[in-house]
């Protein structure tokens, strides 16, 4: 969704989107946390192969799902909510 889909939303709808929104950052940082220590052990272990660059297969999702959060939260001090 970007930002003209969301200004359509109604307060409670665009609330809740918010909260789920943040819920999903926290998902995300907890993901992106345990591929580094993958990526890390890996390493360690067995040194450079597939599962260090496995955090870098993530990254796109997590640039997706913050370009949302930063559009939605746009939208939501712009209603003063």
């Amino acid at each position: 969704m970007n930002q003209d889909q969301f200004a359509v939303l109604t307060d409670e709808e665009l609330r809740a989107q918010v909260k789920q929104s943040k819920t999903a950052r926290i998902y995300d940082a907890v993901i992106f946390g345990v591929l580094i220590g993958i990526a890390i052990y890996s390493s360690v272990k067995n040194g450079f192969g597939l599962l260090t660059f496995l955090p870098l297969v993530y990254l796109p999702i997590a640039a997706r799902n913050k370009i949302k959060y930063t559009a939605l939260e746009k939208v939501f001090k712009e209603r003063k909510l």
